[in-house]
């Protein structure tokens, strides 16, 4: 009799917990041009295509919602999610700003600032867990056609600098940092790493920024 009784309650368990849906984890992207993705395809988005892959593992994942334009610099980025009056927590939140900023003229001091206020909001946005915040770090426009004729020691040597800020920051919450920068200066010598615009990333660029986050995602999330 007992044993009758623990197969129908191993059963009855079974048969509850396989009806029960899956609930899907949830990813926000905070971002610019890079995370919007300029002049590709919505699906070639490395948000985008980072979800496929971590779908293509067995790990349930809603569609990015992405907050990000094209040119926008930390303050303008930190508008943009105030404007979007984002509600409820997130499972992963990815934050990549900067580069406007260095375009710009903008002060290293500044950024330091403004960046520290947007990856707590990032991290505020995950639920205070820091681990689920990923910091990916900041493109090399330099060596694209666009910034032909322009100093490009001079743009790397920028770059890099706004990027180690971001770093130890990053380092300093908690929060992951992934340094996808040396993708991107492969550009001078892969054309098709470039879009058609001459200075974003392709979608061929962007799906190593993707398969790079899946797999730190997929550590983060399980």
């Amino acid at each position: 009799m007992l044993g009758l009784m623990l197969f129908c309650c191993s059963f009855f368990y079974q048969h509850k917990t396989e009806n029960i849906p899956m609930v899907p984890y949830s990813y926000l992207a905070l971002g610019d041009s890079y995370t919007i993705g300029e002049s590709v395809t919505e699906t070639e988005r490395f948000p985008v295509q980072a979800v496929q892959l971590l779908r293509s593992k067995g790990i349930a994942v809603d569609d990015p919602k992405i907050i990000a334009t094209t040119g926008w610099t930390t303050d303008e980025l930190e508008k943009g999610i105030r404007e979007a009056r984002i509600t409820g927590t997130f499972d992963l939140v990815t934050l990549l700003i900067g580069v406007n900023n260095q375009y710009r003229g903008r002060s290293l001091e500044e950024y330091r600032e403004q960046f520290s206020l947007l990856l707590q909001q990032a991290i505020d946005f995950a639920g205070h867990r820091v681990t689920h915040v990923v910091v990916l770090s900041i493109p090399d426009w330099g060596v694209t056609p666009f910034a032909a004729g322009r100093d490009q020691a001079a743009i790397a040597r920028e770059i890099d600098a706004f990027n180690a800020a971001n770093r130890a920051i990053a380092a300093a919450s908690g929060a992951h940092w992934l340094d996808i920068t040396p993708y991107t200066r492969e550009a001078a010598q892969d054309p098709a790493l470039v879009a058609e615009d001459g200075l974003h990333p392709s979608g061929k660029d962007y799906a190593r920024w993707a398969a790079d986050l899946a797999a730190l995602s997929a550590q983060i999330l399980h």
